[in-house]
């Protein structure tokens, strides 16, 4: 599990996607209203992580995904297709034009993150959303 430290950005997430170069701000800010769209659970807000700011998605205080935008690449990291074997296989297969790692997705254009495709990935992220959430509330309960 991923266990974030909560640092204080006073950026907005409107912020963070309207400083993306151009071609960059559009399929991030579709990316976004897609995540936001299929889980209404999800709190977006712009935190840290690997040392690099982005989008955190939070659902009941839990990390589940976060959407980054860094020199060479975006990222799409996602705790249910690392958690989730079913739904890593099949859009490891889908999105075979992206680079696939065990809890994130690189890419660099549009052509290689098809909107309708990342649509079909979160609506199926957002219905094991659940299962995660309880293997996430367990650990957290251990380590009280």
């Amino acid at each position: 599990m991923l266990f974030l430290k909560k640092k204080q950005i006073k950026m907005t997430v409107t912020e963070y996607l309207n400083k993306q170069e151009p071609e960059r701000k559009k399929l991030m800010t579709a990316i976004n209203k897609i995540i936001l769209d299929t889980n209404k659970k999800v709190e977006p807000r712009i935190g840290n992580m690997m040392g690099k700011e982005m989008i955190m998605y939070e659902v009941e205080g839990a990390f589940v995904y976060a959407l980054s935008s860094v020199k060479t690449h975006m990222s799409l990291h996602n705790m249910i297709i690392y958690g989730h074997a079913p739904v890593y296989t099949k859009y490891s297969k889908l999105l075979n034009k992206a680079k696939f790692q065990k809890g994130c997705i690189n890419f660099k254009t549009a052509e290689q993150m098809p909107l309708d495709v990342v649509k079909d990935l979160m609506t199926d992220c957002a219905k094991a959303a659940p299962v995660y959430l309880e293997m996430y509330k367990a650990r957290m309960a251990k380590k009280k």
